[in-house]
């Protein structure tokens, strides 16, 4: 049984003012793991008054001080990849394959910001001006549960590339992967003050980081509906706001595309991270009269996936990550059916073989409409819509017909045609045949997914202002 009994304020491990205490279950068994202290508004204060007295240092160090940091903190968690990987396998329960993404990638972010940071140019001359870019101020973010380690150093290397210190809240539910990278991060010897992590719930620790005229940057990932709060709440003291929000990404099958390769690129895209990804395209749009040779083809592979705790090397999908999530899944599989929609593949309860574990069968409706409520609203599970189209005006006018606009995907063997439908898109990011991840590529997206851009330049100048000196 784990305890976690201290949180990350100026420097060191220290014992939260806070007294309440929050189960963590392994959710392969369902069985408590172990439990955290959680942190106050009284410890979200003094990581705030700890990371203002960073702060002053902090900005005014050179780019390439920043650059010795991130190199710091990109050896640091690599060095520590085998307990990043346990920690993640046994709270959070995700298959073989995300995981061996999730520690090299979030040892490689701190890279990728030390590269951005070398071609920046954080002076410019403009006419008789001299434009500098400056640090907005003490940042603070609020991270989710279904890629804990991955967000806490993606936001942390933004942080410390513009020149700022940082307040982090990762989500409660995280708290032995958060320990883990918290111990990591703590030896890179950054200076007191820049890092500091405060376990505790978003309406106690999240609400007094968004309300604090002591923050002036808030960087959010999460759902819409949080995002929302948190916009309204950081508007009283006109902080900047990063907020990367829900999707319900489409996946357009143009009717040229190969499908022994294009079905394996849809349950990739459909199912990574176990269904519980705002990037899943978990809409996927098909020509009407290829529907049936898909939905045969579909029913066979996804009958071949298999769901299983991370111990299993031949797991595809893992567990949700709790007994909520699991439920909330479960209830989208019947609302569909109720809607309407015909079950292809999966349907409710455990996959066969599993009498324990917040496991779901990966699921596949056909016969879906737009208007339904399982092609509209982000289940993050394993569900996949499949919807047809009869010609591509109404593929693209179908895939922006949603509140939503993070990521699209589209799949096709001309790509002059499928760069052409991808500007149709209203989404942030358009992946062509699943093509591989560029690390300093904007992401962020339309619409109600979100306000703003992270990783690369578009993320830095995120936590920049502008600065013209004339004459």
């Amino acid at each position: 049984m784990k305890a976690i009994e201290q949180i990350y304020i100026d420097g060191a491990f220290v014992t939260p003012h806070g007294a309440e205490r929050f189960d963590l279950f392994n959710p392969a068994t369902e069985e408590k793991i172990g439990e955290v202290r959680l942190g106050d508004a009284e410890d979200a204060r003094a990581a705030i008054a700890a990371a203002k007295r960073a702060f002053p240092a902090m900005r005014r160090t050179s780019p390439a001080e920043r650059i010795e940091m991130l190199h710091a903190l990109r050896d640091a968690v690599a060095a520590k990849a085998d307990a990043l990987t346990e920690a993640m396998a046994t709270e959070y329960g995700a298959p073989q394959s995300f995981l061996a993404f999730s520690v090299p990638y979030a040892a490689g972010v701190f890279e990728m910001a030390a590269r951005t940071v070398a071609d920046y140019a954080f002076t410019r001359r403009i006419g008789n001006t001299d434009v500098i870019m400056e640090p907005v101020g003490v940042a603070a973010a609020i991270t989710p549960w279904n890629s804990d380690i991955g967000f806490i150093c993606s936001k942390l290397a933004t942080a410390i590339a513009a020149g700022t210190s940082i307040v982090i809240k990762p989500s409660e539910m995280s708290a032995i992967q958060t320990q883990a990278v918290t111990e990591a991060l703590h030896a890179a010897g950054l200076p007191r003050g820049v890092l500091n992590i405060v376990n505790g719930y978003g309406h106690v620790v999240g609400t007094a980081l968004t309300q604090s005229p002591d923050i002036a940057k808030i960087s959010f990932t999460g759902s819409t509906a949080t995002g929302r709060t948190i916009l309204r709440a950081a508007a009283e003291t006109f902080k900047r706001v990063t907020l990367e929000l829900g999707g319900k990404g489409p996946q357009i099958l143009l009717d040229d595309a190969d499908l022994d390769q294009a079905i394996p690129h849809i349950l990739t895209s459909a199912f990574r991270n176990s269904g519980q990804a705002c990037i899943a395209g978990t809409r996927l749009l098909v020509p009407a009269h290829r529907y049936e040779e898909v939905s045969s083809r579909l029913a066979a592979a996804v009958s071949a996936l298999k769901a299983s705790p991370s111990s299993d090397p031949t797991s595809d999908i893992g567990p949700m990550v709790s007994a909520k999530q699991w439920e909330r899944v479960q209830s989208y599989i019947r609302l569909g059916q109720e809607e309407g929609a015909t079950l292809l593949a999966g349907g409710e309860g455990r996959p066969e073989g599993q009498d324990r574990g917040w496991f779901v069968r990966p699921t596949v409706f056909t016969g879906v409409t737009n208007d339904m409520r399982i092609s509209r609203e982000e289940i993050f599970g394993p569900v996949l819509s499949v919807i047809a189209y009869h010609d591509e005006a109404e593929a693209i006018a179908i895939a922006n017909d949603t509140d939503y606009g993070l990521q699209s995907y589209v799949l096709g063997t001309d790509g002059d045609r499928m760069r052409r439908v991808a500007r149709e898109l209203e989404a942030g990011r358009v992946v062509l045949n699943e093509a591989p991840m560029d690390p300093r590529a904007p992401f962020g997206g339309f619409k109600h997914s979100g306000i703003g851009r992270e990783f690369g330049a578009f993320g830095l100048e995120a936590f920049l202002e502008p600065k013209a000196i004339l004459g």
